[in-house]
């Protein structure tokens, strides 16, 4: 009976030892194309559920600003857990760290999301730009719209 409850506690204790070596996940690669410029940086936002996406970055869970080069910018998520995920993408040519509108309200900087859906009339749906997230390294490829 002592053997059987010592078997136990060991199993127990390699189990645990097992469960905290495993890793967090994998990188999220997003390359961002299509700059009309070199100016500002990309700023990319990570959302796990609808809930803000893609206008507040607020309830993202997730930021990252990346500067620019040439016409791309590459925006990086370390150790990201695996799931089901949406980025959206911002070229914040000035700086300020938020989307500029112009006097009609419309976007006057570069835009995107993960799966480049369409954004008829309007922002697209997380629905249209969700991927799932393996645990392992991933890259995305995003291309910025401007509107005329």
């Amino acid at each position: 009976m002592l053997r059987w409850i010592a078997a136990l506690a060991i199993g127990a204790s390699l189990a645990g030892g097992a469960a905290l070596a495993q890793p967090a996940g994998g990188d999220l690669v997003v390359q961002v194309q299509g700059l009309r410029n070199s100016s500002g940086q990309v700023a990319c936002s990570l959302y796990a559920s609808a809930a803000g996406f893609p206008g507040d970055p607020k309830k993202a869970v997730r930021r990252v600003a990346a500067p620019v080069a040439g016409a791309a910018g590459t925006c990086r998520f370390a150790g990201l857990a695996a799931g089901a995920y949406a980025v959206s993408v911002l070229h914040d040519e000035n700086g300020n760290g938020k989307m500029d509108k112009n006097f009609m309200g419309l976007p006057s900087e570069g835009f995107g999301a993960s799966n480049d859906p369409e954004a008829k009339f309007g922002p697209p749906k997380y629905a249209d730009a969700q991927f799932n997230h393996p645990a392992v390294a991933q890259t995305l490829v995003v291309h910025v719209r401007y509107l005329p």
